[in-house]
């Protein structure tokens, strides 16, 4: 299934505290943005996946979250997205691991 603009438009509302938030159309799914990094992806109409890294993805596994393979994102488990605070918590965290991917990607070069 594809994820639905409804869906899209519900995360977005949830999300408006973070800086620059937007999203981009991708593979029948859309990429969520915070200035430019990509730190979650909505892959069908509910499951919106988190990027996770070294700080965050005990969080993940211990709520059984399935990941999105072969990329490091995790899908937000339901008691998250339901706690409006505790969803922008998870959400900052995930664009720290954009910002840290992006940065060693650069140094690389």
């Amino acid at each position: 299934m594809r994820a639905t603009k409804e869906f899209l438009q519900l995360v977005l509302d949830k999300l408006s505290a973070l800086p620059g938030v937007d999203s981009r159309a991708m593979f029948g799914g859309y990429g969520i943005y915070s200035q430019g990094l990509m730190f979650g992806l909505l892959a069908d109409e509910n499951s919106l996946y988190f990027k996770a890294g070294e700080t965050n993805l005990a969080d993940y596994l211990s709520y059984g979250s399935r990941q999105f393979k072969p990329m490091l994102y995790y899908e937000v488990p339901p008691e998250v997205f339901e706690d409006e605070v505790l969803f922008v918590k998870w959400a900052e965290r995930s664009v720290i691991q954009a910002r840290q991917a992006a940065a060693k990607k650069a140094s690389k070069k």
